[in-house]
């Protein structure tokens, strides 16, 4: 296999990575506790939150996979983003707020506040396996250009081990000693060099193609890859209307308000009015993202006249490997590398501060600004960072899709933490043993819907039920789990007298 990596595009990508973890190491100076650690001191400005939310949920995702996807199918995906911007619009006026009415770190300190301790531990502990799992996946995903890249001078079986190795060991380096702050403002940089790597690609894509964009528009509508909006009522199809604003919102709603991923960085901002704009704006700054990326896709479908890849997810980074200029292509691999890295960055901060904030801290008694906390801090940080590593490691490539896999992953629990959240809210009745109880069985519930292929042979009597469930495409997945996590909380209520103290969430 033959690249057109150059020497130029080497001395690129490798300064732009060593710049970005030097960047990340020097904006962790000065820390003085774990708050500062995890939450920057609440000294984040909104724009740059907005920035780091969008390159948190989207990075390499967005900019590897999006684009097969619109080369596979069409525009249908914006259905669900704009279901993204709704269910933001939500969690700004409902769960934010609550947020900021205490100097919370964790999402799930604020299901402490409604039920206690344990609600907080098991939300918390669901959320790290959850992350674990899908942060796993975009390791593995952005290592595709890389495995493009060294390819040719690397035996085949070592490509993608050596590829994650060396984007896991970086991460881990400006991770451990930046924390939030190095993670929000790389953020910054990266969202912006990748966006810069989109629009360059946009226009490369109409020199490429004869008849330009035209051409490829033409060519786009004949394929059917213009369609926007599908309006089948059924539960089998991902991307539809209704699945889009109604699954899509549901899936916003959990991501942005009940993941400690994305509501750690809302925290960092100063106040709830900062907070509430980058929430909401980056609902809008995601919808445009989308619309670049896929556009992209189209434009690839002209380019390689409809030509079949054997994984989707390795079509765009084929493209900028092959064909951006010299130079410009060593800084955009560069660019979605780090910007992955830094949503790993994020991932790894957060399983962190819930593991010092909901499970270690409430154990050993100690405060958040004791010294031997942000150590501690800094080790957890060390652990999730090597366990990340060696998921991504283990995991194997497919023909679906990396978004719709790690979209799946994140919504098998979503569904029960954002039900944990909103049973707190709606109905005062419930206790601590409603919420956990609600939260496992919509867990449970989710796994015979998301696994319910591999769970035939293990349950024939009910394969007819499960062949049914198979078929739910996965932006209702959250809704479901919080429909059942709501449900079994509401009923298991009335098992017990009403508490007297049910009103202390408002």
């Amino acid at each position: 296999m033959k690249t057109n990596f150059t020497a130029l595009d080497f001395i690129v990508l490798v300064a732009y990575l060593i710049a970005t973890t030097v960047l990340g190491i020097w904006l962790g100076r000065n820390q003085k506790d774990s708050k500062d650690y995890f939450v920057a001191g609440h000294r984040i400005p909104w724009w740059a939150v907005l920035f780091s939310v969008v390159a948190t949920e989207t990075s390499a995702l967005t900019f590897i996979s999006i684009p097969g996807l619109a080369y596979t199918t069409n525009l249908g995906f914006l259905q669900i983003a704009a279901g993204y911007l709704l269910g933001r619009i939500v969690v700004a006026y409902t769960l934010l707020p609550r947020y900021y009415q205490g100097d919370l770190v964790t999402a799930y300190a604020l299901l402490e506040k409604r039920f206690g301790l344990g609600t907080r531990r098991f939300a918390s502990i669901v959320f790290m396996v959850t992350r674990a799992f899908a942060d796993s996946v975009r390791v593995f995903a952005t290592a595709i250009p890389i495995a493009l890249i060294i390819g040719p001078a690397v035996p085949q079986k070592y490509v993608m081990p050596l590829a994650i190795l060396v984007l896991g060991a970086l991460t881990l380096v400006y991770t451990y000693y930046g924390g939030m702050r190095a993670v929000v403002w790389t953020d910054v940089l990266q969202t912006s060099v990748y966006l810069l790597g989109g629009l360059s690609a946009v226009y490369l894509l109409g020199k490429g193609v004869s008849g330009g964009w035209n051409a490829i528009l033409g060519q786009a509508h004949d394929a059917g890859k213009l369609r926007l909006i599908d309006v089948y009522f059924g539960f089998d199809k991902p991307y539809t209307l209704f699945a889009g604003l109604i699954g899509g919102a549901f899936l916003s709603m959990a991501s942005h308000g009940a993941d400690q991923l994305i509501v750690q960085r809302l925290l960092a901002a100063s106040s709830l009015k900062e907070s509430r704009k980058a929430l909401i704006g980056s609902g809008i700054a995601v919808f445009f993202q989308f619309s670049l990326f896929l556009l992209i896709g189209i434009g690839l479908y002209a380019f390689y006249h409809a030509r079949q890849f054997a994984v989707p997810d390795s079509i765009f980074p084929t493209f900028v490997v092959d064909y951006m200029p010299t130079g410009l292509r060593g800084l955009i691999v560069a660019a979605v590398l780090a910007a992955t890295m830094s949503a790993h960055s994020g991932a790894m901060n957060s399983l962190a501060a819930s593991t010092t904030h909901d499970i270690y801290l409430p154990l050993s008694g100690r405060q958040a600004d004791d010294p031997r906390t942000l150590r501690m801090a800094k080790l957890f940080t060390l652990f999730w960072g090597t366990a990340l590593l060696v998921a991504a490691l283990l995991y194997r490539q497919q023909g679906t899709p990396v978004v719709v896999i790690a979209l799946s992953i994140a919504s098998f629990t979503y569904g029960a933490l954002l039900g944990g959240f909103f049973l707190g809210m709606l109905w005062r009745r419930a206790v601590q043993r409603d919420a956990i109880l609600g939260m496992a069985i919509g867990i449970i519930a989710m796994s015979f819907v998301v696994f319910a292929k591999q769970m035939m042979p293990i349950f024939p009597a009910i394969k007819d039920a499960l062949t049914t469930l198979s078929h739910i495409a996965f932006p209702w997945y959250v809704l479901i789990g919080t429909s059942f996590t709501i449900g079994v909380g509401i009923l298991s209520s009335y098992t017990h007298a009403a508490p007297t103290d049910g009103d202390r969430w408002k």
